[in-house]
């Protein structure tokens, strides 16, 4: 079987009509039939994966900061995370974290 890269969905991907699964003969790669309760059970897990792990190890959300910077810190900011095989988004938490660290050592006045 060759390998294929799925096709991308967008809001704007026609969706055809539902399958009656328990009228028609659809097969799972291994070759057992799918199921409604399989395809339900398959769905749910999906559901449950969406979005990035959680920073704290548990099932918490993690919270977020957002900020706006130039076109140029962003571009450069791409290029260092590229080069280090890292999103833009572990670079700026690790400067963020490097610069919190810091300051922990300082005498606490808030500046």
């Amino acid at each position: 079987m060759a390998n294929r890269t799925p096709p991308a969905v967008t809001p704007t991907t026609p969706i055809g009509p539902d399958v009656d699964l328990d009228a028609e003969d659809v097969r799972l790669p291994d070759g057992t039939r799918l199921t409604e309760r399989q395809a339900d059970e398959i769905v749910d897990e999906v559901r449950r994966r969406v979005g990035r792990p959680s920073l704290t190890g548990e099932s918490a959300v993690s919270p977020r900061i957002t900020f706006r910077i130039t076109p140029a810190v962003r571009d450069r900011a791409a290029a260092i995370a590229a080069h280090e095989g890292k999103t833009v988004s572990q670079l700026a938490r690790e400067a963020l974290e490097a610069r919190v660290a810091a300051d922990s050592g300082a005498s606490g006045t808030g500046r």
